[in-house]
């Protein structure tokens, strides 16, 4: 395309994406922190089914690495009145977690004497 059509083509598709983030907005669907966009469907599934929907999503299950990406987590989890699955899991060493692709959390939040593995983290 040429410069100008390219350029109305981009312009184009930033509104198109900026409607679809509003809906999605008001209809409690996604929020935003850092840069990224934290998602949910509202629906209850196992970890292992929460994992395959994001991933089919083109995203990843969430693993708050901030103040603001655990506040974004945690408006789903106010909203739906619900618990939400992280993408963090035990290691193989009692009392430690790791990330799914097995490198160290850089941001925890943890209550006191959590994690402790029984779901009160």
């Amino acid at each position: 395309l040429a410069g100008s059509e390219n350029g109305d083509v981009i312009h184009q598709l930033e509104h198109r994406i900026s409607r679809l983030e509003g809906v999605l907005r008001l209809n409690k669907m996604i929020t935003e922190s850092g840069g990224k966009i934290f998602a949910s469907n509202g629906k209850s599934a196992d970890f292992e089914a929460t994992v395959e929907k994001c991933r089919e999503a083109g995203g990843s299950i969430a693993t708050p690495r901030s103040p603001g990406e655990n506040d974004a987590i945690l408006y789903f989890v106010k909203y739906f009145n619900t618990y939400a699955y992280l993408g963090i899991k035990q290691s193989l060493i009692p009392g430690k977690f790791q990330l799914l692709n097995g490198a160290q959390p850089s941001y925890t939040n943890w209550y006191s004497n959590e994690p402790s593995g029984k779901g009160e983290e």
